[in-house]
């Protein structure tokens, strides 16, 4: 028996007013989308309205601090607005990472200087790091130097060998920028790899670590390949590399590879990032800047002079080297029982 006329017409009216219901939150779920878009893409357009911080996680005088420096004024010519760099050491770079994670704008007003290994290890070392390693956008990964085992010239050991030989009878002191960093690791990895136990002293960044070395207060420094050659006029001596190939700069240095260890880890790779939330729209236009910065003839001569090897990642290649690097360190934490109870 079908209902009567006037119930059938009242669930027909109930059931277009279901379906109007259900359309009009499409259409709101859909200009909602449309709108969030919009809103990444205008605020691309509009970028930069304003000058920008570029904050660099290290002291002044560091790899970081130098070439952020370098890349300046490109920078202001790339992007039309001035770029003001600055430093907030601390924490071997997690006080600055922290603040970029947790309290920086994401309008990509603020840029920072981001190192890996460093940012990788910081979480996973610290339980007061303040930050997860995917709390840090990548826009742009642009050099890498490779570690260097560094002596004072009037250092009794001539080659890397003797170095390990004589640190097998004593403890050697090794310095370096910050605590879980590539020097760091570098360091620890040189103890397993030859079967030493030398001290690991931890300075507040790269630029610390010269005068320390120089005025005899630790027996060597695992720095970098810019260190050396920042410091080959004051009178050092370079024991090894991090490389995969001998450095046109150092031909007769060979690297740890070709004496038999494996210190990869030692090395460094530096890039910028912006805080998380910041609209992919804008962080491709901060790569889009560096990566012309990059190329710039004059840059490019000035940073080999200095012993920088480059390199060009842009957001999605950057964060996949990133993260294909926190296995690795890891488990190197984790084989020296520095891994954050908490991981």
């Amino acid at each position: 028996m079908r209902a009567p006329l006037s119930r059938r017409r009242e669930m027909r009216i109930r059931t277009s007013q279901a379906l109007l219901a259900c359309a009009a939150m499409s259409a709101a779920v859909l200009s909602g989308c449309a709108e969030k878009g919009d809103t990444g893409d205008k605020a691309a357009e509009d970028y930069p309205s304003k000058s920008i911080s570029y904050v660099i996680p290290f002291d002044p005088g560091g790899e970081s601090d130098v070439t952020a420096r370098l890349q300046q004024k490109l920078l202001e010519k790339e992007l039309g607005q001035k770029v003001v760099v600055s430093n907030k050491e601390g924490g071997g770079g997690a006080v600055a990472w922290s603040e970029l994670a947790n309290q920086a704008k994401p309008d990509g007003h603020t840029i920072m200087g981001a190192n890996l290994p460093h940012v990788v290890l910081q979480p996973l070392a610290r339980k007061d790091a303040g930050y997860e390693t995917d709390d840090i956008k990548w826009a742009y990964l642009f050099q890498e130097t490779p570690g260097a085992l560094i002596v004072p010239k009037d250092s009794p050991y001539k080659t890397l060998d003797d170095f390990v030989q004589a640190a097998k009878k004593k403890k050697m002191s090794i310095g370096g920028s910050a605590t879980f960093s590539a020097n760091h690791m570098g360091t620890l990895k040189l103890n397993k790899e030859a079967g030493i136990k030398s001290t690991y002293v931890p300075f507040s960044g790269t630029a610390a670590v010269t005068p320390a070395l120089l005025g005899g207060d630790i027996d060597a420094a695992m720095g970098y390949n810019t260190s050396a050659l920042e410091m080959e006029d004051k009178g050092v001596r370079v024991l090894g590399f991090a490389s995969d190939e001998r450095l046109d700069a150092f031909p007769d240095v060979p690297t740890f590879k070709e004496e038999g260890y494996d210190l990869a880890t030692a090395s460094a790779w530096r890039g910028v990032a912006v805080p998380p939330d910041t609209p992919d729209a804008v962080v491709n236009k901060i790569a889009k800047a560096f990566e012309k910065v990059n190329q710039d003839p004059k840059l490019k001569k000035k940073l080999n002079e200095l012993g920088y090897l480059p390199m060009d990642m842009g957001p999605k290649e950057a964060k996949k080297f990133v993260d294909e690097r926190k296995a690795p360190e890891r488990a190197l934490l984790k084989e020296y029982g520095l891994l954050n109870s908490e991981e």
